[in-house]
């Protein structure tokens, strides 16, 4: 159980920076001047909100992955 935690470490920091990659493409791709609807003041607020709460959330996930794949969740108490 313990190695699957670690692999399963391994992912989630792979994931990360992942998510956060493709969130801030995704919205660049709806905000960019060539987009299929020119972007208004609410795609705007939904892209800086969206941001916001995922960010700091993959950050943390891949702060677990790092713990996981160090070893610190192999003991439970």
């Amino acid at each position: 159980m313990n190695t699957l935690k670690r692999y399963l470490g391994l992912v989630w920091m792979v994931l990360g920076p992942a998510g956060i990659l493709f969130g801030v493409q995704q919205a660049m791709r709806e905000l960019s001047a060539s987009a299929a609807t020119p972007p208004t003041q609410e795609t705007y607020t939904f892209w800086i909100i969206i941001l916001a709460i995922f960010v700091p959330i993959a950050v943390g996930m891949s702060l677990m992955g790092y713990y996981a794949w160090q070893g610190d969740y192999d003991e439970i108490s």
